[in-house]
């Protein structure tokens, strides 16, 4: 079998990403529509890149669903919009202003 080898950088060698793969297991690189799939590019990956950033949401747009079922439509620090359901949001500060804002209790 062919085996191949990676020059991978030092970030990767620390995740444990190994540099040896079997040729069945590569496949062609072809590279990111930004235009249709946004929020792919390796900057916006949280902790990956030589300077990652902190992302942080800026507020809660909109809700669908009642209680635990509830997911709530969020706009982050990078402009990104995203859903997530309430246990990932009922910590957030934007999560009680928004609950205040549209009298939920």
């Amino acid at each position: 079998g062919a085996t191949y080898r990676l020059d991978l950088s030092a970030e990767l060698r620390s995740r444990g990403v190994h540099d040896a793969f079997h040729a069945s297991l590569l496949r062609p690189h072809w590279p990111n529509d930004d235009r249709r799939f946004p929020g792919r590019q390796l900057y916006q990956i949280p902790g990956f890149a030589e300077t990652p950033s902190e992302w942080a949401v800026n507020q809660i747009i909109s809700h669908s669903g009642r209680g635990e079922d509830a997911t709530f439509e969020l706009q982050w620090s990078t402009g990104d919009v995203t859903w997530a359901p309430i246990n990932e949001v009922k910590h957030l500060q934007a999560f009680t202003e928004y609950c205040e804002a549209q009298s939920l209790s």
